[in-house]
């Protein structure tokens, strides 16, 4: 891939200095897009949409919560042509919020919407494609013809949209590539990519420029790369530097959906890159634009950052991943994943019970130590040590000072500075930390790398790219790297944003070897909350997979079933699996296409009718819902992959 590309740092203006990347104007029902407007905020109905009155409550509520564009699908044509109802309803109502008309499949209905709506998106992989998961060789001519056959589908649209002045988005779904597109460039950012230039060319063609495009997945790492090379391919074939429509698909809900949300969207925002943004999570639709915002409003003065040395010669591909190489100390660097440093230096640790906060339990019956999944991996406690033995795997770090003066210097570890290590020579047989921050980093002394690991810090408000310089700079060395952040005075919803961005921003272009998550008010429930914060930056970046993962859509009006009603009931029975990958689909639009990163699938096919998926494999039809959760785990238990709840550590 990267030898294609002319240069492989143009896809933003710069990767030290924030700059936002300057993109053409697009005027959305009198609330432009793109240019120097603010980086807009989005979501998506989930009522029926022949039902009028509850879209138009729901959309009210989602205004209200400071949505400035609504999406609405429209399925069929009865669909779109009520969209007209729901648009005079709500203007009588004094609510002028434009509205997205979301077209997958119907030609037909995407041309009578733009006729009604301020915008429509359409899906390059399935609007004038038919998926049928078949693999087929195309010659050039071939190719060129299919080519031909998409212009004449899509032409009429793109006529209708000029002469309505209505704009368009031209959304590609990792998990929704034609067969055409997946049989000449696999499932892949390239293809995804190649699936919207396909469209883009033929608007261009036209003279129609009225257009946003997105590159969504629900993998982070595959969505950033989509979206970079979108840009970088952009630049290249000197096309429209059009405004991008920034998401996630299918991220789920909680902490799990706003941690997967942010990784990929404030990656990008850190870049420069992104004019609106949609954070889908399977919980109600007002509650996205407020998430949304927690990332956007990071961005309005970033300008006044602190400067940052140019990077000359990027080192790593940020098109596709590939670890930092690094040496093995103990059990960090190398090929081990990620580790996790609990911060307990504001927290006195006096009883194993204190433990339980960073998945370490005491059982006092049995006189033993368990730990579950997100166990952290040290513990850093600063100049208090811990009063009492640590578990097996366990290990404690102590500021230097401490250390030196501890009775057991074998066990526990020390935490240099550079101060004390030009002052001090003793040092521990195997494995030492050294914190220093983005500027000391610079004029480090050498260093064994089979002893030490950095602990890299920075109090930059342009935190991802100050430490990713860092690593730009240690191109040559191969010490490992932990990545550390403070922040002090967020709300739960900033700090787990804040860290995905800032961390896994870095852990998607291969860069670092642990977390270190801290906050200053420390109390057991702040700890638990960097903790499993950790665990879950890790894990949306696909770098260490601790926990069940459910790739679950944020529901709309095609939706078969109660979404969360039924996310929550199959996270309840089968959130004890570590690192399977459960899709759970509203309907069978987005379904196979969008849980394509999914071990096993759960897709509304009709009203009270589930069809049960194994990867991208049909396993069961028409399953009645009442006896789908049962069947689904019958298909992970024939596939070895099911433990019962009461055989995993607590």
């Amino acid at each position: 891939m990267i030898s294609e590309l002319k240069d492989k740092n143009t896809y933003c203006n710069s990767l030290t200095n924030y700059s936002r990347r300057k993109t053409r104007f697009v005027d959305i029902g009198g609330v432009p897009l793109g240019g120097d407007n603010p980086i807009r905020v989005q979501s998506m109905t989930t009522v029926d949409t022949m039902d009028t009155t509850g879209s138009v409550e729901q959309t009210l509520r989602m205004v209200e919560s400071g949505c400035e564009y609504v999406r609405i699908t429209a399925p069929s044509i009865k669909e779109a042509q009520n969209l007209e109802e729901i648009r005079k309803e709500l203007r009588n109502r004094g609510c002028n919020v434009p509205l997205v008309a979301d077209i997958h499949f119907t030609p037909n209905a995407a041309e009578l919407a733009a006729k009604i709506v301020e915008k429509v998106r359409v899906n390059p992989g399935n609007y004038a494609d038919k998926k049928k998961f078949e693999v087929i060789e195309y010659t050039d001519a071939s190719y060129d013809e299919e080519l031909e056959r998409i212009r004449e589908k899509f032409t009429p649209l793109v006529e209708i949209c000029k002469e309505n002045g209505t704009a368009m988005r031209i959304g590609t779904n990792h998990g929704s590539l034609s067969d055409r597109i997946m049989s000449r460039y696999g499932d892949t950012p390239l293809g995804m990519v190649e699936s919207a230039l396909e469209f883009l060319r033929i608007c261009e063609d036209l003279e129609y420029y009225d257009i946003v495009i997105s590159m969504k997945s629900s993998n982070p790492q595959v969505m950033v790369q989509a979206y970079r090379l979108l840009v970088q391919k952009l630049n290249e074939e000197n096309l429209q530097p059009y405004p991008l429509h920034l998401g996630v698909t299918e991220a789920g809900e909680a902490e799990d959906g706003r941690i997967k949300s942010a990784l990929g969207i404030g990656t990008l925002l850190e870049d420069g890159i992104g004019d609106t943004v949609r954070v889908s999570l399977t919980e109600a639709p007002e509650v996205e634009a407020p998430v949304g915002r927690v990332l956007v409003d990071r961005y309005k003065s970033r300008e006044n950052h602190d400067s940052i040395q140019p990077i000359e010669d990027i080192v790593h591909d940020p098109f596709n991943y590939k670890r930092r190489v690094t040496e093995e100390v103990q059990n960090i660097g190398g090929s081990n994943v990620p580790r996790v440093i609990a911060d307990f230096s504001n927290f006195n640790v006096k009883e194993a019970k204190d433990l339980k906060s960073v998945g370490h339990f005491y059982l006092p019956e049995l006189d033993k130590w368990k730990m579950n999944d997100q166990g952290c991996d040290f513990i850093y406690s600063g100049s208090t040590p811990i009063p009492f033995m640590l578990p097996n795997g366990l290990k404690e770090i102590l500021d230097f000072e401490v250390w030196m003066n501890s009775d057991d210097k074998v066990n526990k570890l020390p935490m240099f500075s550079l101060t004390n290590l030009s002052e001090n020579t003793t040092t521990h047989d195997s494995l030492n930390f050294l914190l220093v921050n983005d500027q000391e980093a610079f004029d480090l002394p050498e260093l064994d790398p089979n002893k030490w690991v950095l602990i890299l810090e920075t109090s930059n408000e342009h935190a991802m790219p100050a430490m990713r310089r860092v690593f730009v700079h240690l191109r040559n060395s191969d010490i490992p790297v932990i990545v550390k952040r403070n922040y002090a005075g967020l709300n739960e919803d900033e700090l787990m944003m804040y860290s995905a961005t800032d961390i896994g921003g870095l852990l998607i272009d291969g860069f670092g070897d642990g977390v270190m998550l801290s906050e200053n008010t420390y109390s057991p429930d702040q700890i638990k909350l960097c903790n499993q914060t950790a665990f879950g930056i890790l894990q949306a970046a696909r770098t260490r997979m601790t926990k069940t993962e459910y790739i679950s859509c944020p529901s709309c009006g095609r939706t078969l079933f109660d979404l969360q009603e039924t996310t929550a009931m199959i996270r309840k029975r089968t959130d004890h699996l570590k690192g399977v990958k459960i899709g759970i689909m509203g309907c069978i639009v987005n379904g196979p296409g969008e849980m394509a990163d999914a071990d096993y699938g759960y897709v509304g096919s009709g009203k009270g009718k589930i069809t049960l998926y194994k990867g991208q494999d049909v396993v069961k039809r028409g399953v009645p819902s009442e006896n789908a959760v049962d069947e689904l785990i019958e298909i992970i238990r024939e596939d070895g992959n099911w433990l019962e709840p009461e055989s995993v550590e607590i």
